[in-house]
């Protein structure tokens, strides 16, 4: 019996070691500001990540025009492009001029943790690619598509959010394309089924989610050129940058755009500083005018401002129909996991 007694403390000494399939998770601390958070403080295994648009803490919104007014070099530059403004002008859809107005509200999202690696080390080209997408969020289901692929400008919405510069997913050294496909989990899907049937007119809801967007690699100098290190607001070398631009979705939401900044760290330059931005522009008219909803007993927890804030009933699962905060901080836990689990090799 007593020969036993090594086996046995061998056997719980392994099950107690920890293993890349129990690796403890990364942890999100609030904050108001990622300003007011020094770099010292900043903990490993630790993400300071702030979405409050002002000092009222439940509202996750702020309207596009109060958003540009407030933090013009975030709307400069967390916008869908360099340039792009609130829809309210004549464009020509088809040969024809259409006045195109669309009230928007943002989602605005950042965060900082620190990679311990060197920034040299950590190879961005393999971040701008399809796994790194799919790893991002797995219930959100990635295909490669071309620029030839992509939705064409058939409505005013979609010429809007046309990139004047270059046309999406070409025109960039590195740039992948993507079409993407979410289907609601959870009691959404019913609740969307039910709120069709009390709508007297107007377009159906979809249970599903259908975006194109790219990922696209930049380089140093373009974080510098693009004014990134200013959001960042970190004076240190740059590895390069991530830029997710989401430029079509078929409900809901107008554009997303995401940034992950990489940068030497200013104390160690064994660790790099990864700064996270991400902004998710929602159809206004969604947020205010749908209250028909909470006249009926059933969907009341279905108003869709509720639903986005993640404050209903209806909210599930950890992806976009959690909500969109604990969706975007998800997809900020996701990144630095993919960067801890290649810093493990």
């Amino acid at each position: 019996m007593m020969q036993m007694r090594p086996l046995f403390c061998l056997l719980v000494g392994l099950a107690l070691m920890p293993t890349k399939g129990n690796a403890q998770e990364f942890q999100v601390q609030e904050k108001a500001s990622l300003a007011g958070v020094p770099l010292a403080e900043l903990k490993p295994k630790t993400i300071v990540f702030s979405d409050q648009p002002g000092a009222n803490k439940d509202e996750v919104f702020v309207s596009y025009e109060d958003w540009a007014k407030a933090k013009p070099l975030q709307q400069q530059l967390l916008s869908l492009y360099p340039g792009y403004s609130e829809p309210n002008q004549d464009i020509i859809v088809d040969g024809t001029k259409r006045r195109y107005s669309e009230k928007l509200h943002m989602y605005v999202a950042q965060a900082r943790f620190i990679v311990a690696r060197p920034q040299g080390s950590i190879n961005l080209a393999r971040l701008a690619s399809l796994p790194f997408a799919e790893q991002l969020d797995p219930a959100i289901k990635q295909r490669v598509v071309t620029a030839a692929d992509v939705v064409r400008p058939k409505e005013a919405r979609s010429v809007h959010n046309q990139n004047p510069q270059r046309r999406w997913c070409e025109g960039r050294p590195t740039v992948v394309c993507m079409h993407s496909t979410y289907k609601l989990e959870g009691r959404l899907p019913t609740g969307i089924a039910l709120a069709n049937k009390i709508r007297e007119s107007g377009r159906q809801i979809s249970d599903t989610l259908e975006f194109e967007g790219e990922l696209n690699l930049l380089s140093p100098s373009e974080v510098a050129e693009r004014g990134l290190t200013t959001l960042t607001e970190l004076d240190t070398p740059s590895a390069g940058a991530i830029e997710q631009s989401i430029f079509y979705v078929n409900q809901v939401m107008q554009f997303g755009k995401l940034f992950a900044v990489f940068q030497q760290h200013p104390a160690d330059p064994n660790k790099t500083v990864v700064s996270v931005f991400m902004t998710l522009a929602v159809e206004s008219n969604i947020l205010i005018k749908r209250r028909e909803y909470a006249q009926v007993p059933v969907l009341r927890n279905m108003v869709p401002a509720q639903v986005l804030a993640g404050k209903s009933s209806f909210n599930s699962g950890k992806s976009l129909s959690a909500g969109l905060p604990l969706y975007a901080r998800n997809q900020v836990k996701a990144i630095a996991a993919i960067l801890e689990r290649a810093e493990r090799g």
